[in-house]
Protein backbone atom coordinates (compact mmCIF):
# COMPACT_ATOMS: atom_id res chain seq x y z
CA UNK A 1 0.00 0.00 0.00
CA UNK A 2 1.26 3.41 -1.10
CA UNK A 3 1.40 5.55 1.93
CA UNK A 4 2.12 9.43 0.56
CA UNK A 5 4.03 12.15 3.11
CA UNK A 6 2.47 15.50 2.98
CA UNK A 7 4.51 18.52 3.63
CA UNK A 8 2.78 21.52 4.91
CA UNK A 9 4.20 24.98 5.87
CA UNK A 10 2.20 26.31 8.79
CA UNK A 11 2.58 29.85 8.51
CA UNK A 12 1.41 32.74 11.87
CA UNK A 13 -1.18 34.89 10.41
CA UNK A 14 0.71 37.69 12.31
CA UNK A 15 4.60 36.92 11.05
CA UNK A 16 5.04 35.08 7.54
CA UNK A 17 8.75 35.01 8.36
CA UNK A 18 7.55 32.31 11.50
CA UNK A 19 6.84 29.17 10.37
CA UNK A 20 6.57 25.58 11.31
CA UNK A 21 7.14 22.08 8.34
CA UNK A 22 5.22 19.33 9.04
CA UNK A 23 5.20 16.01 7.74
CA UNK A 24 1.75 13.93 8.13
CA UNK A 25 0.90 10.49 6.83
CA UNK A 26 -2.41 11.33 4.41
CA UNK A 27 -4.18 8.71 5.89
CA UNK A 28 -3.39 10.72 9.52
CA UNK A 29 -6.60 12.55 10.96
CA UNK A 30 -7.34 16.41 11.06
CA UNK A 31 -6.72 15.88 14.69
CA UNK A 32 -3.45 14.38 14.32
CA UNK A 33 -2.11 17.36 12.65
CA UNK A 34 -4.33 19.66 15.06
CA UNK A 35 -1.69 18.33 17.75
CA UNK A 36 1.42 18.57 15.57
CA UNK A 37 0.39 22.15 14.90
CA UNK A 38 -0.12 22.82 18.85
CA UNK A 39 3.12 21.13 19.73
CA UNK A 40 5.14 22.55 16.87
CA UNK A 41 4.41 26.50 18.39
CA UNK A 42 4.75 24.69 21.76
CA UNK A 43 1.00 25.41 22.76
CA UNK A 44 -1.19 23.59 24.42
CA UNK A 45 -3.92 21.97 24.29
CA UNK A 46 -7.38 23.26 26.22
CA UNK A 47 -8.80 25.27 23.89
CA UNK A 48 -11.23 24.70 20.82
CA UNK A 49 -9.57 24.38 17.40
CA UNK A 50 -11.02 24.35 13.63
CA UNK A 51 -9.54 23.88 10.31
CA UNK A 52 -11.38 25.47 7.06
CA UNK A 53 -10.18 24.26 3.76
CA UNK A 54 -8.93 26.93 1.43
CA UNK A 55 -8.24 28.73 -1.60
CA UNK A 56 -5.18 30.95 -3.18
CA UNK A 57 -6.64 33.75 -2.12
CA UNK A 58 -7.49 32.37 1.85
CA UNK A 59 -11.28 32.36 1.39
CA UNK A 60 -12.77 30.47 4.24
CA UNK A 61 -14.24 27.14 2.52
CA UNK A 62 -15.69 24.14 4.59
CA UNK A 63 -14.78 23.62 7.92
CA UNK A 64 -13.61 20.70 10.08
CA UNK A 65 -13.61 21.26 13.49
CA UNK A 66 -12.57 19.38 16.49
CA UNK A 67 -16.19 19.13 17.55
CA UNK A 68 -19.99 20.63 16.92
CA UNK A 69 -19.83 23.71 18.73
CA UNK A 70 -22.25 25.79 19.58
CA UNK A 71 -23.29 28.05 16.82
CA UNK A 72 -25.07 27.77 12.88
CA UNK A 73 -23.41 26.38 10.11
CA UNK A 74 -24.05 27.02 6.60
CA UNK A 75 -23.03 23.82 5.83
CA UNK A 76 -22.34 20.62 8.13
CA UNK A 77 -19.08 20.86 9.23
CA UNK A 78 -16.51 17.65 9.21
CA UNK A 79 -14.97 16.40 12.33
CA UNK A 80 -11.30 16.23 13.04
CA UNK A 81 -11.00 13.15 14.50
CA UNK A 82 -13.51 11.33 11.51
CA UNK A 83 -11.31 12.93 8.35
CA UNK A 84 -8.25 11.96 6.84
CA UNK A 85 -5.60 14.67 5.48
CA UNK A 86 -5.13 12.97 1.95
CA UNK A 87 -9.15 12.97 1.82
CA UNK A 88 -9.46 16.81 1.23
CA UNK A 89 -6.26 17.66 -0.79
CA UNK A 90 -7.54 18.87 -4.42
CA UNK A 91 -4.56 20.67 -5.28
CA UNK A 92 -0.89 20.31 -5.31
CA UNK A 93 -1.04 23.21 -3.58
CA UNK A 94 -4.22 23.08 -1.12
CA UNK A 95 -4.34 25.37 1.11
CA UNK A 96 -6.25 25.76 5.14
CA UNK A 97 -6.75 27.88 7.84
CA UNK A 98 -6.54 26.75 11.25
CA UNK A 99 -7.82 28.40 14.12
CA UNK A 100 -7.34 27.79 17.49
CA UNK A 101 -8.45 29.29 20.97
CA UNK A 102 -11.30 31.15 19.52
CA UNK A 103 -11.04 34.00 22.11
CA UNK A 104 -7.63 34.79 21.44
CA UNK A 105 -8.26 33.92 17.56
CA UNK A 106 -4.81 32.47 17.26
CA UNK A 107 -4.73 31.84 12.96
CA UNK A 108 -2.53 30.03 10.97
CA UNK A 109 -2.32 29.78 7.09
CA UNK A 110 -1.39 26.35 6.16
CA UNK A 111 -0.21 25.42 2.36
CA UNK A 112 0.64 21.73 1.28
CA UNK A 113 4.37 22.41 -0.20
CA UNK A 114 5.49 18.95 -0.96
CA UNK A 115 4.24 15.49 -1.27
CA UNK A 116 6.78 12.28 -0.91
CA UNK A 117 6.26 8.87 -1.70
CA UNK A 118 8.29 6.93 1.20
CA UNK A 119 7.69 7.08 4.84
CA UNK A 120 11.02 7.37 6.62
CA UNK A 121 10.92 4.84 9.15
CA UNK A 122 12.89 6.85 11.83
CA UNK A 123 9.63 9.53 11.99
CA UNK A 124 7.19 9.42 14.24
CA UNK A 125 4.43 11.14 11.43
CA UNK A 126 2.81 13.86 12.47
CA UNK A 127 6.07 15.75 13.32
CA UNK A 128 7.36 19.05 12.59
CA UNK A 129 10.80 18.71 10.93
CA UNK A 130 11.81 22.49 10.20
CA UNK A 131 11.08 25.56 12.41
CA UNK A 132 11.73 29.57 11.29
CA UNK A 133 11.36 32.30 13.84
CA UNK A 134 10.33 32.87 17.33
CA UNK A 135 6.83 30.91 18.38
CA UNK A 136 4.70 33.76 19.39
CA UNK A 137 3.88 33.91 23.35
CA UNK A 138 -0.03 31.64 23.61
CA UNK A 139 -0.56 33.55 26.44
CA UNK A 140 1.41 37.05 26.85
CA UNK A 141 4.89 37.84 27.21
CA UNK A 142 4.89 35.34 30.77
CA UNK A 143 8.02 33.09 29.48
CA UNK A 144 9.80 34.74 27.00
CA UNK A 145 13.16 34.86 28.82
CA UNK A 146 14.15 31.47 28.19
CA UNK A 147 16.23 29.41 25.92
CA UNK A 148 14.41 31.01 22.93
CA UNK A 149 15.74 34.23 23.56
CA UNK A 150 18.82 33.24 23.46
CA UNK A 151 18.56 31.48 20.42
CA UNK A 152 17.19 34.91 18.83
CA UNK A 153 20.22 36.98 20.36
CA UNK A 154 22.86 34.11 18.70
CA UNK A 155 20.68 33.74 15.88
CA UNK A 156 20.49 37.95 15.14
CA UNK A 157 24.04 38.46 17.07
CA UNK A 158 22.24 40.38 19.46
CA UNK A 159 25.87 40.40 21.86
CA UNK A 160 27.37 42.96 22.93
CA UNK A 161 30.03 41.96 21.02
CA UNK A 162 28.24 42.99 17.53
CA UNK A 163 28.91 46.98 18.99
CA UNK A 164 32.68 46.06 18.34
CA UNK A 165 32.07 45.79 14.61
CA UNK A 166 31.98 49.40 13.94
CA UNK A 167 28.72 50.50 15.68
CA UNK A 168 28.86 52.45 19.41
CA UNK A 169 26.31 53.24 21.06
CA UNK A 170 23.38 55.93 19.95
CA UNK A 171 25.00 59.24 19.82
CA UNK A 172 28.65 58.00 20.12
CA UNK A 173 30.79 58.99 17.22
CA UNK A 174 33.14 56.46 15.81
CA UNK A 175 36.98 57.84 14.61
CA UNK A 176 37.32 54.31 12.32
CA UNK A 177 40.29 53.70 14.41
CA UNK A 178 39.89 49.88 14.90
CA UNK A 179 42.76 48.69 16.86
CA UNK A 180 41.24 45.38 18.40
CA UNK A 181 40.24 44.41 14.61
CA UNK A 182 41.97 41.16 13.22
CA UNK A 183 44.89 43.58 11.35
CA UNK A 184 45.74 45.61 14.06
CA UNK A 185 46.55 42.15 16.34
CA UNK A 186 48.71 39.25 16.10
CA UNK A 187 48.91 37.60 19.03
CA UNK A 188 49.56 34.12 19.50
CA UNK A 189 45.95 32.10 20.99
CA UNK A 190 46.93 28.35 20.04
CA UNK A 191 47.05 27.27 23.82
CA UNK A 192 44.24 28.94 25.00
CA UNK A 193 41.91 25.84 23.78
Amino acid sequence: MIMAILKFRVYWEDDESVYRDIVAKHKQTFLDLHEAILKSYEFDNKHDATFYKSNDNWQYGREITKEKYLKTYKVEPLIMNDVSIGSQIADPNQKFIFQYDFTKNWTFMMELIGVEKEADDKIEYPTCIRKEGLAPSQYGTKGIIDSRLAEMEEKYDLQPDALREGYGEEGEETDGDFSDSEEGSAEDTSDEF
